[in-house]
């Protein structure tokens, strides 16, 4: 039962090829499958699993300027005038999509053996990129210590300079007229004092990180990012992991859990708008025990997310008792 709740949905246009033409309708989102159902008739004319699909992606043609496609095999669903913009609809079903494809086959039960190549593909890659951030990580450790070197070498090189210098004033005859002078040189002259070693980063430990679809207040587009949970706080990065904002604890008014999919944290402000961002993820059930563990008398469970839990647990995640019994 709670694979046919929606998590989202988007009023749109539905190209049916067997009448070549347009429909109006809503395009609704579940967290195994997508659905299209015809307006005033309501009639299901689209009901496709996620881990069938195997591709999302945007499109543009002669009869409509944008388009989003669904490919399931051999068949093509297209998707028009989408509100409140492609961008938006594409980055949310191109993550629970992506998601499906991460997902172990015990998340998808009746998912077809067709998608264990994409499965595979989709494993190798994420090795891959998990590979290449430890690469990384190990460059920029080797950088630290080359520049520690460096230091350590211009040390070296001002301190052969002043016994230079020493050794020169020690060698001049005592009747050269202004070995005086130079015997002063050296005791006025004070070593360049090396510059102090930075101080090592207290990093925090992770405690969670998962990708999001994430949305700043209610006029912004929705954009793929990361949600990371820390000790101290919690962090919002967009696709390339630059910092949008960091909420320290104190910081957090409250985070409303709208479904075991979508939360908001808010940060209010006294004479000028709140600082508010709305979190969509496959993986939010995962994060929502960690947030009410950090953050129990700022969580607000709102309606859509109790009636989650009648419905029963999420296919991806056990979410617990524990979290919706309010």
């Amino acid at each position: 039962m709670g694979e046919a709740v929606p998590i989202h949905s988007w009023p749109c246009s539905y190209y049916l090829d067997a009448g070549k033409r347009w429909i109006p309708g809503e395009l609704s989102l579940t967290p195994v499958s997508v659905r299209f159902a015809a307006a005033g008739s309501g009639q299901l004319l689209l009901d496709s699993r996620l881990a069938g699909i195997s591709a999302v992606r945007k499109e543009s043609s002669r009869l409509i300027f944008s388009s989003l496609a669904l490919l399931e095999g051999g068949t093509k669903h297209c998707f028009g005038s989408l509100r409140p913009s492609r961008n938006a609809v594409f980055h949310v079903l191109e993550h629970f999509w992506r998601e499906q494809l991460l997902a172990g086959p015990a998340a998808r039960p009746g998912a077809a053996s067709a998608c264990g190549k994409g499965r595979e593909l989709a494993g190798m890659l994420e090795g891959s990129r998990k590979r290449l951030e430890g690469t990384a990580q190990a460059l920029r450790s080797q950088g630290e210590q080359l520049d520690g070197v460096m230091r350590g070498l211009h040390q070296i090189e001002g301190d052969m300079g002043v016994a230079d210098r020493l050794l020169t004033e020690l060698e001049s005859p005592s009747w050269w007229p202004f070995s005086g002078k130079l015997w002063k040189t050296p005791l006025e002259w004070k070593p360049k004092e090396p510059p102090a070693a930075p101080e090592p980063k207290n990093q925090e430990g992770i405690l969670l990180q998962i990708p999001v679809i994430v949305t700043h207040r209610a006029d912004s587009n929705a954009e793929p990012g990361k949600l990371t949970l820390l000790p101290s706080g919690l962090e919002i990065r967009d696709c390339n992991s630059q910092l949008l904002h960091r909420f320290e604890s104190r910081d957090v008014d409250d985070i409303r859990v709208h479904s075991p999919y979508e939360i908001s944290v808010r940060q209010r402000f006294i004479g000028k708008p709140d600082n508010s961002f709305r979190l969509l993820s496959a993986r939010m059930p995962e994060a929502i025990p960690v947030l009410e563990m950090h953050f129990s008398r700022k969580m607000q469970f709102l309606e859509d997310a109790l009636g989650f839990a009648g419905a029963g647990k999420s296919p991806q995640a056990d979410l617990g008792t524990s979290i919706w019994q309010a």
